[in-house]
């Protein structure tokens, strides 16, 4: 029986997500910028996906912008407001725990001679808002703050940073990194105070390759790619109609059974994390109950090289990640961990289980029961 926990890496795509990129492949497969009908009914599908994508966010249509996924929305969020409004001032606040597609951007702009603060995390991950208060100046001109971390679950006070920011610096864009949070929560930018939002395709049931920005239409921004003028202007480049078409049908269809959904993974993850501890050496990382996302559970199988233990969960048909999938290739430790403070025998056993709608109780005894049979052993071989 396969097994697959890694749904924080990506999701198989909605059988109705397929369904419908192959007619946008097969059939409607005009250039949405062409003027003939054939161009008429491609742009059909982008409009479709632009409404039913405003409707979960409640904004307008016209604020939705779709890229090539959540990385270009997290670097076009960041490089194009910052370097469209550092005449106002070049100050950057964001955590210690972002996701590269944040943090990458950021040490791009520190080049480009802008100041950037990053603001430390608690034992769970979380920060303190005291801390953001403090930092935010007259010359900070944006903060970037993940919903849900990708690693370890913790969940941030959105609501309350942006309220928070807004008293602070009117004049300071709050943009979300909600990549791990769309198709988890209800996300309301305009009531909670936020400016732009980064989401990804792939992480809710539809295709790769493609993701959006909500950027709010008082946002002063740079397009960040020019050419033919798709997009207003903002992101050029011919509509990727199969894609835009399947994450329209994957957010209408997730956001459909939302508090269903839901309400199973987070029974899922509070059976899974009360099991796991009765395991002898085994730590559960991130906050508790509503501070957690429903789907992540990190944990430290101590004595139990991760990758050792991912390996050896494959070859019984039981898929998870070592942390993050983005920085599995990465020799360096994972900033999400280090700035939990985890010590080292922690960091390096760490194993990310990550569920969706589709998974089973069945599937999560299966995997205890494996983890109880392999453990022992693996720590009897493991290097002293």
């Amino acid at each position: 029986m396969e097994i697959y926990l890694d749904n924080s890496a990506t999701t198989r795509c909605y059988q109705e997500v397929c369904e419908i990129m192959v007619k946008t492949m097969r059939e409607d497969y005009g250039n949405p910028s062409s003027m003939h009908m054939k161009g008429v009914e491609s742009e059909k599908y982008i409009k479709e996906a632009s409404s039913s994508i405003a409707k979960t966010l409640k904004v307008n249509e016209k604020e939705i912008y779709f890229t090539s996924g959540g990385t270009e929305s997290d670097n076009w969020a960041l490089i194009g407001t910052a370097l469209a409004n550092q005449r106002k001032g070049k100050h950057i606040i964001t955590t210690a725990i972002e996701h590269p597609a944040v943090s990458a951007p950021c040490e791009f702009l520190e080049k480009q001679g802008f100041t950037v603060t990053k603001l430390g995390v608690d034992s769970q991950g979380r920060i303190s808002l005291e801390e953001l208060g403090q930092a935010i100046t007259p010359e900070t001109i944006l903060v970037s703050v993940m919903y849900v971390n990708n690693e370890i679950g913790t969940v941030q006070p959105i609501a309350e940073i942006g309220n928070l920011i807004k008293r602070k610096n009117p004049g300071t864009y709050f943009h979300v990194d909600a990549i791990q949070a769309y198709g988890k929560y209800r996300i309301f930018p305009k009531k909670m105070k936020v400016d732009m939002l980064s989401v990804s395709g792939h992480k809710i049931h539809g295709p790769k390759g493609i993701g959006f920005l909500y950027i709010d239409e008082k946002v002063k921004i740079f397009p960040y790619i020019y050419g033919g003028g798709q997009q207003k202007g903002m992101r050029s480049g011919t509509d990727a109609v199969p894609q835009v078409a399947g994450l329209g049908i994957a957010a209408e269809k997730i956001y459909g059974n939302l508090e269903e959904n839901v309400n199973h993974m987070r029974k899922l993850r509070d059976y899974f994390t009360e099991e796991l501890q009765k395991i002898d050496q085994v730590v559960v990382h991130g906050a508790d109950g509503e501070e957690c996302a429903p789907h992540i559970v990190s944990v430290a199988f101590v004595g139990v090289r991760s990758e050792v233990l991912l390996h050896t969960l494959e070859d019984r048909e039981i898929y998870v990640s070592a942390g993050s999938a983005c920085s599995t290739h990465k020799r360096s430790g994972s900033p999400t961990l280090t700035a939990i403070d985890l010590p080292k025998n922690q960091m390096e056993s760490t194993v990310r289980f990550s569920f969706c709608e589709d998974t089973t109780r069945e599937e999560l005894e299966k995997t205890l029961e494996v983890l109880r049979e392999v453990l022992p052993m693996l720590r009897r071989y493991a290097r002293k």
